[in-house]
C-alpha cells in the first residue's frame, strides 16, 4: 500500500474515531500495567470483571504484594494462566517497590526487565500510559497490517519495524488503537466484514467478502 493511500486510510478510521482508548479499565499506570498483564491469552471483558473488583481492595504495588500469589489468585481466577500471572504480577510489584519507588518506569528497558512484561505489554504502557508514539503489534494488529497492505511481514516484529515507518506521524499515537479496534471489530480473523469495513476500497486484501455470499445449493 502507498503512502497515499496509507493516510487516507487513517484519515477515515480517525473521523470514525478522534479519540480512540483501550478497552482495558484503569485509573493509573500501575492499573494499566496490571490489566495488560492479565490479558496475554485472555479477553479484556474478563481482565476488566476481574480487575474491577481487586482494585476495590488493591491497587498499589504495595496492596498487591502484601496479597500475595494466593490472595492476588483469588481475584483472577477466572482469568487464563492466572497462576503463572499471579507469580507475575507478585515478582513485579516487588521490583517496583525496590528499583522504581512504586512507580511504573517510562523506559522500555526498565519495562521490560519486569516479570511477564515483553515488548508488546511494554509498548502498550508507553504508548497508553506515558504517550509515547509506539504500537503494540498483537494478533488483531498483525492480521489488519497484513491483509490491508499497511505493513506486511512474516513476524510480529517486522510488521511493528514497518508500521512505525510507514504510519504517518500525526497517526501513530492512536493508530495502535485503531488498528486494533478494526481487527476486534471488522477484520474478523474468519470472515471480515468487508460489506461495513469503511477503508473496504483502500484495502488491498484479495479475498475480500461480498456483500451477500452466494448461496449453497
Amino acid at each position: 500500500m502507498n503512502k497515499t493511500k496509507i493516510a487516507a486510510l487513517f484519515a477515515r478510521l480517525k473521523a470514525a474515531n478522534p479519540a480512540p482508548r483501550t478497552e482495558l479499565e484503569y485509573r493509573s499506570s500501575f492499573e494499566l500495567l496490571l490489566a495488560v498483564i492479565l490479558s496475554a491469552q485472555a479477553t479484556d471483558r474478563s481482565v476488566n470483571l476481574a480487575t474491577r473488583e481487586l482494585y476495590k481492595h488493591a491497587n498499589t504495588p504495595q496492596a498487591i504484594l502484601a496479597l500475595g500469589v494466593e490472595g492476588l489468585s483469588g481475584y483472577i481466577r477466572s482469568i487464563g494462566l492466572f497462576n503463572t500471572k499471579a507469580s507475575n504480577i507478585i515478582a513485579t510489584c516487588r521490583l517496583l517497590i525496590e528499583r522504581h519507588d512504586g512507580k511504573v518506569p517510562q523506559s522500555r528497558e526498565a519495562l521490560e526487565a519486569l516479570p511477564g512484561v515483553g515488548r508488546k505489554t511494554a509498548n502498550v504502557i508507553l504508548n497508553v500510559a506515558f504517550g509515547h508514539p509506539t504500537i503494540a503489534v498483537d494478533t488483531h494488529i498483525f492480521r489488519v497490517a497484513n491483509r490491508t497492505g499497511i505493513a506486511r511481514g512474516t513476524t510480529v516484529r517486522a510488521v511493528e519495524d514497518r508500521l512505525l515507518k510507514r504510519v504517518p506521524q500525526e497517526y501513530l499515537h492512536d493508530a495502535h488503537h485503531w488498528l486494533i479496534l478494526h481487527g476486534r471489530y471488522v477484520c474478523l480473523a474468519r470472515t471480515p466484514k468487508c460489506p461495513q469495513c469503511l477503508i473496504a476500497d483502500l484495502c488491498e486484501y484479495p479475498h475480500k467478502t461480498p456483500a451477500h455470499p452466494p448461496e449453497s445449493n
